[in-house]
């Protein structure tokens, strides 16, 4: 027992330090699932719902910025072409693509997980659509050369063109692996509970949204907006399928709130509040609430209630004291990856340019516009049962909902006329209209209102008179550490005179 105590408390003490030596809360390696869950939610909450859409929220006139950076904004100083403004996107979206490449890898041949296609597919889906993120806010950017430290620290750039071809080549194949077979990462998976068929459908909405974006530069317009239309069809049937993340609740909060609660930067865009009006739309009554948290009623133009909708680029520095959109207390609204209603709008709008009639499409918009303002609903109630306002003595709901019917009357009688009016236009406002709210869809309204401008289409009027940022500035993370980034970005002032390569511009 003597000569035995050393050896085995020698042993012992080898293990011990051995275990000392491990980072458990930072293994070397993970399965791709529990890599997916970060994945998932980083894009949702960070890069699909964060500071972007709440910054180009202030661009496209959803909101209007009151306070601090949000007011800097508002007027265009510093904040738009400030390295320094976008950088904590910049980084996440980066961090975010990188993973979602490391499960395409470790689920294609050679990986840990060779065969496991479905999951391959899910990640295929994810690097698009961050891919898609980057290149759309920034133009021309890090790809082929990013996130891989042992090839270079100092990635070129690559052109949005190319960038855009590997997007939906990406998408192409998840469409294939979604097909085939492999663990299913259910639980894990924060978006579909591991459904292959949804993630399937998912990959067909972002076929036909990103080639609308590519509309401008299509070598056959026609056959594209067919292609859109074509994979709208084998997209999303309901709401119940879109990508929604609806993982919020009383401590996880949705970006819109967390932003606001924090800050109270943001107050109501009076240029919005005029589309309503003229529409006579019944969100009016639903999407605004005073300083006392209260929903407000009259909001016809001269009222007190109207002047205090903050007027766009033209407003005080001034906190707790404009009107706010009441979606700045939708603490548990889901985030959009790719609403249902979007999918519809991009469908009319592709029938739209295709010549179809006025009787053809509206059914279409109308089902759009329906399922918008039943999404809107979902936001509305979930600032009136906010859990953290609540504590407070909660908002003070002073008006109906919106019921199916009425949505329905609404389209009958105030939509459909100017639909016939002017087909686009009002296709391309009621998915404006639709898009302003809590589920983080503001950056694609800027997308839209991006892309109607270098088509030479003006259709949704917007009321701040100073320059309007065509694109986001390159993140300070690479202005200052990468020569082919900051050679790119230089002052930042280009981003007021170049439109990113699908709008018309040259990157």
């Amino acid at each position: 027992m003597l000569v035995a105590f050393p050896l085995v408390f020698a042993s012992c003490s080898k293990d011990t330090l051995d275990d000392i030596n491990k980072d458990t809360n930072n293994p070397p390696d993970v399965l791709s699932k529990f890599i997916l869950t970060d994945v998932i939610t980083r894009t949702a909450f960070n890069n699909s719902g964060g500071d972007v859409n709440t910054y180009v929220s202030t661009y496209v006139e959803h909101e209007v910025g009151v306070h601090n950076q949000m007011y800097y904004s508002e007027m265009r100083i510093t904040q738009p072409t400030s390295a320094s403004t976008f950088n904590n996107p910049w980084s996440t979206l980066y961090t975010t693509l990188k993973d979602a490449k490391m499960i395409v890898a470790k689920c294609s041949e050679g990986g840990s997980e060779a065969g496991n296609d479905i999951t391959k597919g899910i990640g295929e889906v994810m690097v698009a659509y961050n891919l898609a993120l980057i290149t759309d806010l920034y133009g021309d950017a890090p790809w082929t050369e990013a996130g891989d430290y042992k090839l270079t620290l100092t990635p070129k750039i690559d052109k949005q063109e190319a960038i855009y071809a590997d997007i939906m080549t990406y998408l192409d194949n998840a469409i294939v692996d979604l097909q085939k077979t492999g663990t299913l990462p259910g639980a894990n998976d924060l978006l579909y509970g591991g459904s292959a068929a949804k993630w399937l459908k998912f990959a067909y909405g972002l076929k036909a949204r990103y080639t609308m974006h590519l509309i401008k530069r299509s070598a056959n317009v026609n056959a594209d907006l067919q292609k859109v239309i074509d994979n709208v069809n084998l997209s999303f049937s309901s709401p119940a399928e879109q990508a929604a993340f609806a993982k919020y609740d009383a401590t996880n909060l949705n970006p819109t709130f967390d932003f606001q609660w924090s800050r109270d930067a943001l107050g109501a865009s009076r240029s919005l509040v005029d589309k309503l009006i003229a529409r006579n739309d019944p969100r009016l009554r639903r999407e605004f609430v005073d300083k006392d948290w209260k929903q407000v009623a009259d909001v016809t133009p001269g009222s007190p209630t109207y002047n205090l909708m903050a007027p766009n680029g033209k407003n005080d520095q001034v906190q707790y004291f404009y009107n706010t959109s009441i979606f700045m207390f939708s603490q548990t609204a889901p985030t959009m990856l790719l609403s249902y209603h979007e999918l519809l709008f991009l469908k009319a709008e592709a029938m739209a340019r295709l010549g179809n009639s006025t009787a053809a499409i509206a059914p279409v918009l109308k089902a759009a516009v329906t399922a918008a303002i039943a999404n809107t609903e979902v936001s509305v109630t979930a600032a009136l049962n906010s859990p953290t306002i609540a504590q407070y003595g909660g908002l003070a709901g002073t008006s109906a909902a919106i019921t199916p019917t009425e949505a329905g009357t609404y389209f009958d009688t105030r939509v459909l006329p100017l639909l016939n009016a002017n087909p686009l236009s009002e296709i391309m406002n009621q998915k404006y209209l639709a898009f302003f709210g809590a589920s983080g869809e503001s950056t694609e309204a800027y997308n839209d209102v991006r892309r109607l401008l270098g088509l030479g289409e003006n259709f949704i009027k917007l009321e701040n008179t100073k320059e309007f940022p065509l694109r986001l500035p390159y993140g300070s993370d690479d202005t200052t550490t990468n020569p082919n980034v900051q050679a790119a970005y230089g002052t930042g002032q280009y981003v007021y005179g170049e439109p990113v390569w699908w709008a018309g511009g040259t990157r």
